[in-house]
């Protein structure tokens, strides 16, 4: 077409595009879909700040107190310090070894019952790691639900929105020109609009839900080889 520009037209959508008002002429099924895709992507958002947050105290602190643990030869020491890292899930793993450990070494009738003792304080060990391993991962399933579940809601409003656009055009009620692409187009995109809130949800979710997913594999593995150096310690020095 003669004096027709793609680029010039897409400005003018883009300059003519209300947000809005696209949110205030859609159908109250779309509408539901835009207000639940807002509401997801908030608590993702507010989940994603939290989730960095305690996962980098929980590296830091951790870091931290194995530095600590293997340069200090006294164990009531590094009880101390292990008190003070709450953040660390190594560090409240050794408190619960410790505190284990302690319990037997005040009744004397367990004393001579090494394997008894041991497999008390490696049962600690496991159910803290748990405990902890818990708490680094919650909160991160709804990141996961909201990265799979999101597009398809988006979608669902989209074709909602599309076909009340056309019921309206099969309107007979309605004139003739209903169905010009003026009087249709901002039916479409309102309908779009819904997918695009989908993906607007979905992309940060997913991205933080599989890095904080490898943190937390980090945060295990450092967990796993302490319970075991821990064990080794204990079996050397205090269950003799």
């Amino acid at each position: 077409m003669p004096g027709f520009s793609p680029t010039h037209a897409a400005w003018s959508l883009a300059a003519t595009l209300d947000i809005p008002d696209l949110f205030d002429k859609s159908h109250w099924i779309v509408k539901g879909v835009m207000v639940l895709l807002a509401l997801m992507f908030v608590i993702g958002v507010y989940i994603i700040i939290y989730k960095r947050m305690y996962i980098g105290r929980a590296s830091g602190e951790s870091a931290q107190f194995l530095e600590s643990f293997w340069k200090s030869r006294d164990i009531e020491q590094i009880y101390k310090q292990a008190q003070a890292l709450r953040n660390s899930p190594i560090s409240q793993m050794f408190v619960a070894g410790y505190t284990e450990l302690a319990k037997l070494h005040s009744d004397p009738q367990l004393k001579d019952d090494r394997e008894g003792n041991l497999a008390n304080i490696e049962r600690a060990l496991k159910r803290a790691q748990t405990v902890e391993a818990t708490r680094l991962e919650s909160m991160t399933p709804f990141l996961a639900t909201t990265a799979s579940a999101a597009p398809f809601i988006g979608l669902f409003g989209t074709v909602m929105g599309i076909l009340f656009a056309f019921v309206d055009i099969a309107d007979p009620k309605k004139s003739s020109s209903a169905a010009s692409l003026k009087t249709v187009g901002p039916h479409i995109a309102e309908a779009l609009f819904a997918t695009a809130v989908g993906l607007i949800a979905a992309i940060p979710a997913v991205m933080a839900y599989n890095y904080f997913q490898r943190r937390i594999r980090v945060l295990r593995s450092e967990m796993e080889m302490f319970e075991q150096d821990y064990l080794n310690i204990i079996k050397r020095h205090f269950l003799r």
